[in-house]
């Protein structure tokens, strides 16, 4: 069976966390956290990093520190993971959901404006599939209207828009290192920040509404409550085995593009003919293939080939039911303007086994079913 996704492994990842033992240091914030920090801050050009143990965490910062209060308003698209949504629930906002693009899945900058209240103080781009979303668009309606932005780059690392790194464009950005992202440290995640001040206050909410961070560079003299907070800190443990890969960042992004071009180039006969639709990448956009999908004709037609695949030793999977249709959507937002291609898209897309090593025999023998299926 060719599994759907392989979680990263490096060659150093074991090595380092009997370093970060050794240290004697496996709490939060040790010297392998620090070095994660520092590698994320040069490579997005983010003042700063912190790494946290979840993006669902990292994005629940972010409504904290974009001061999300009951009743406000929070523009996101509804074809996202649920933790996009559950950050700004859970401070007591109210969700509104536009459509996405039929071509890159991502939120429609067009249709933001539009949806735009009294109410609103957050829109929540997501760079689905690690392509960027038109974040000129977005950076201009927000900066008009007074709003704070919180890119949903969970899919994201070592992809830009015009140049600039997803998830450092924005007032904050959120990354994921789950065993399924392109970079793993099993569960994890990080937020990126652009202003000095805010850094500092969510070095405090990350350590439990303590200034501990400050006590440990030596700039006071003991730490005490200073406001309300919660742990968002990873073991550095966990930060040992995410920098073996982060080392190697250049070497794993390469091979995972390699396997997308390999896909695309195999069943872009199949779109020629009008048979599926593949992902499209804008020319602005570089992205990281953090992964690969087609979108069938129908949700009949994308049951039938996940099981014709499984049948024949491949693990495809379909992606999210729309949030707006789900029960707690229904419960905590409303859907604005028509909806003509996000829950078209919820019903159609598959995506294909993708991870670091997939081999070009695995990826042919994929591409080889598919194509025999529509045959």
């Amino acid at each position: 069976m060719i599994d759907f996704n392989v979680p990263p492994y490096a060659g150093k990842e074991i090595e380092y966390i009997q370093q970060a033992i050794a240290n004697r240091k496996i709490c939060g914030d040790g010297p392998f956290t620090k070095k994660c920090d520092k590698w994320l801050e040069e490579k997005t050009g983010t003042y700063r990093a912190l790494l946290t143990t979840s993006c669902t965490q990292a994005l629940e910062l972010a409504a904290i520190l974009a001061d999300v209060k009951p009743g406000d308003e929070v523009i996101l698209p509804s074809f996202t993971f649920v933790s996009t949504a559950n950050a700004f629930v859970l401070r007591g906002a109210r969700l509104v959901f536009v459509d996405i693009r039929p071509d890159t899945k991502n939120i429609d900058e067009n249709l933001i404006e539009d949806a735009i209240t009294d109410k609103t103080k957050v829109v929540v781009p997501v760079h689905y599939a690690g392509v960027g979303c038109e974040m000129d668009t977005i950076l201009d309606i927000a900066k008009r209207h007074g709003l704070t932005v919180v890119e949903d780059a969970a899919q994201g690392v070592m992809a830009t828009y015009k140049g600039r790194a997803l998830g450092s464009m924005g007032d904050y950005g959120c990354f994921s290192f789950h065993e399924t992202k392109n970079y793993s440290m099993g569960e994890g995640g990080a937020i990126l920040i652009k202003d000095k001040a805010k850094s500092e206050e969510a070095e405090v909410i990350r350590e439990k509404g303590t200034d501990r961070s400050r006590f440990l560079r030596g700039q006071v003299d003991k730490y005490s409550w200073v406001t309300m907070g919660s742990s968002y800190l990873p073991s550095d443990m966990n930060a040992a085995y995410l920098y073996a890969q982060l080392e190697m960042a250049e070497e794993i992004n390469r091979d995972r593009l390699a396997s997308w071009d390999r896909y695309y180039e195999r069943l872009k006969p199949l779109e020629d003919k009008g048979i599926v639709q593949l992902p499209v990448i804008p020319e602005e956009c570089e992205h990281n293939a953090h992964m690969f999908y087609l979108v069938t004709n129908s949700l009949e037609e994308r049951t039938k080939l996940i099981s014709y695949l499984k049948e024949n030793d491949v693990c495809a999977v379909f992606h999210y039911v729309p949030l707006h249709s789900a029960k707690a959507g229904l419960k905590y937002g409303t859907f604005h303007g028509e909806d003509r291609y996000t829950t078209r898209t919820g019903d159609c897309l598959v995506r294909m086994p993708m991870y670091y090593g997939l081999t070009e025999a695995e990826v042919e023998h994929v591409c080889k079913k598919i194509t025999e299926f529509y045959a």
